[in-house]
């Protein structure tokens, strides 16, 4: 029988990155990702924090890409999933 896999089995402790398919990814890559999509699906605030919040989505697109998570999991939000298929295209 194969053991699950851990998060220190991942990401040691103490360490806030690993290399993976040559991308550097930063621990709480995906956390900043979910809470940027939370806010920006809301559309609340100024039009630049907007901007922000959406700039920084696809930039973590090729890390989530490297991850793993965009084969496993699809947006439920058209608009959402139309921001990430855009920015899998591009990178």
């Amino acid at each position: 029988m194969t053991e699950s896999v851990r998060p220190e089995d991942i990401l040691a402790d103490g360490a806030d990155h690993i290399e993976r398919d040559g991308r550097l990814l930063r621990k709480g890559t995906v956390a900043a990702f979910l809470a940027n999509a939370r806010a920006w699906l809301e559309a609340d605030g100024p039009p630049e924090t907007r901007a922000a919040r959406e700039a920084a989505m696809r930039a973590a697109v090729p890390a989530l890409a490297a991850l793993g998570l965009l084969d496993l999991f699809v947006a439920r939000d058209p608009r959402l999933a139309a921001l990430l298929a855009e920015a899998r295209e591009s990178a």
